[in-house]
């Protein structure tokens, strides 16, 4: 077995713990930190550029082999005490696996014709954000755009996606103007999720050439001024007193509307 890392001072140590507290220094590297064997997996066969990959002792010699098939010659396993792998998990039963990974550079999501999109508009709670993200791809969207939403990168957004992040196609636009010049430019019809009796039900809605479906804040919902950028607004019927569901559950049935 390889040297075991015990020291809290070892640089690949305080660069995980850096990058796992700090929306900063992750933009100031370009990397983020990943934890769970399923999301290391996730990464490594997708090819995501893990730049380093640690394993406690006990991790190594339980999941040492299995991840080995996975992994390049380039990325080699760091190995390091369990008393380390307590001390820098961001769980309180961590299988003992991480990763350190580059944030992928910043792409021009291109608008595909007959594509399927859902716009996470002003989003702050990074369970929705990773639930939407993996619902997406469970549902096979052609894509999902963070605007004014939490940080996608950030460790609970990417845990919550479990993997999903490395699969749908995303992009981060926070000026309106430039998102809805691009949605236009790709020829997407844009739909406003809001809670009004007077917008028109989802479930008679025609999803037929390319889509685009904003969500809103989880408090406030879409600011006005955006719902009535789009070119219609819709609802999700509902009944008794109930009068709004969550984020993610809302995102996932109008998913699901847009997919069918």
């Amino acid at each position: 077995m390889e040297n075991i890392i015990t020291s809290k001072d070892n640089p690949v140590i305080k660069l995980y713990q850096k990058l796992s507290s700090s929306k900063k220094e992750r933009l100031q590297y370009g990397l983020f930190v990943l934890e769970g064997l399923r999301i290391v997996e996730d990464a490594l066969r997708e090819d995501s550029h893990i730049e380093h990959l640690l394993l406690t002792k006990q991790a190594h010699e339980r999941f040492g082999e299995q991840l080995s098939r996975l992994r390049s010659d380039r990325v080699k396993a760091i190995v390091i005490s369990n008393e380390l792998g307590q001390r820098i998990a961001s769980t309180d039963t961590t299988q003992g696996v991480f990763a350190v990974c580059h944030i992928p550079q910043e792409k021009h999501l291109v608008i595909r014709p007959g594509g399927r999109y859902i716009v996470l508009f002003g989003l702050q709670d990074p369970g929705n954000v990773g639930m939407i993200i993996r619902t997406a791809d469970a549902l096979g969207l052609d894509g999902a755009i963070l605007s004014g939403s939490c940080e996608l990168y950030s460790p609970k957004v990417v845990r919550s996606t479990m993997g999903s992040v490395f699969r749908v196609e995303t992009l981060i636009e926070n000026d309106p103007d430039r998102l809805f010049e691009l949605l236009s430019e790709g020829g997407a019809r844009t739909s406003a999720a809001v809670i009004d009796r007077d917008a028109l039900p989802v479930t008679e809605c025609s999803f037929e050439g390319t889509e685009a479906v904003f969500i809103g804040n989880e408090g406030n919902g879409l600011p006005p001024e955006i719902s009535r950028r789009c070119d219609r607004r819709i609802t999700i019927p509902m009944s008794g007193t109930i009068n709004s569901l969550n984020a993610a559950m809302a995102a996932g049935i109008l998913m699901w509307e847009l997919k069918k």
